[in-house]
């Protein structure tokens, strides 16, 4: 039986991660959420079980694999299994809403936020003004993002796009911050409650933020999980950010302990002196390139890291 599964649907993602695992001689074995199934009754195979599972997996025509990882992963809990990243983390990935309120809980600056299943009511409630960001309740990838000017625009699209409902039937509304363009967002990359490293993402337009080469390749270029009408007119850059203050590393890793979250990748935007934060990502993808600006290989410490969870989690 290998010492660690790798849960996932996405293969092209783990790649690097694969490698590293067998760079440093790891006993592993992939999981793929697409098409499987699992006995509730069976004892757990593996030592450790890291779950790599994406909310974004309807966007590529894998939307049974969402709640099959969420019902496999309790199970394994309950037969006495380590899962990194395991279902509390994966649901807090889930829900934007719960996000949003797990900050408010924190005291973290966070985008005004209502979450609705009808837009009339929604528009009854929403007191943040206009223009507005509508948002999946379950995210990824930049899917069923819209920035809405009006209460008119927003209904017409709800009208026009009874899709954007799929695949849970429950939306957002936000409160739209612009940040600055020329130094875009922040996103922190947290392993084990620590810092990995910090960058800069430069959207020019885009909703997709995903750092992943196959999701943003190096100088442009159509990703495996583009979504349709979603690229921007120039590529998302991403550049390191040694300079990340203090002050906002420690916010994250307040984020990532309340989360429940082994990995993470915790996004914030800047404006006036306001330091805002968004977004709670536990698939956290890593780019390559970043890492090597700091002098490592990313990857290679998150298997350096699995390695040494491995060593400490309990044998089947």
């Amino acid at each position: 039986m290998p010492d660690l599964i790798v849960i996932h649907e996405h293969p092209e993602w783990q790649k690097p991660l694969f490698a590293a695992l067998e760079r440093r001689r790891v006993s592993f074995a992939a999981y793929d959420l697409k098409r499987n199934a699992f006995d509730p009754a069976r004892r757990p195979r593996a030592r450790l079980y890291f779950n790599q599972a994406s909310p974004s997996a309807y966007v590529r025509g894998n939307t049974r694999a969402v709640p099959f990882a969420l019902s496999f992963m309790r199970s394994l809990e309950i037969a006495g299994a380590r899962v990194l990243n395991g279902s509390r983390a994966f649901a807090l990935e889930l829900s934007k809403s719960a996000q949003s309120a797990l900050m408010l809980q924190l005291g973290i600056d966070h985008p005004r936020t209502l979450a609705f299943n009808d837009p009339a009511v929604a528009l009854e409630y929403w007191q943040a003004g206009w223009p507005a960001l509508l948002k999946p309740e379950q995210g990824g990838s930049g899917a069923r993002m819209y920035l809405l000017h009006s209460p008119d625009e927003f209904l017409r699209l709800l009208r026009d796009r009874p899709d954007l409902w799929l695949p849970d039937n429950l939306l957002l509304l936000q409160e739209y911050i612009p940040a600055d363009p020329a130094r875009g967002i922040v996103r922190m990359e947290f392993l084990g409650g620590e810092l990995l490293y910090a960058m800069r993402v430069v959207s020019h337009g885009a909703f997709n933020l995903c750092p992943s080469e196959v999701c943003n390749p190096e100088g442009g270029g159509a990703g495996h999980c583009e979504v349709p009408g979603s690229a921007p007119l120039k590529p998302v850059e991403f550049d390191p950010y040694p300079e990340v203050p203090a002050e906002a590393v420690e916010t994250g890793s307040r984020i990532v302990a309340a989360g429940g979250l082994d990995v993470a990748g915790i996004e914030y935007l800047e404006l006036n002196g306001r330091r805002v934060f968004y977004d709670v990502n536990a698939n956290s993808n890593l780019r390559k390139p970043v890492g090597e600006a700091f002098g490592f290989d990313p990857f290679d410490r998150v298997a350096q890291w699995l390695e040494s969870q491995i060593a400490g989690a309990p044998h089947p």
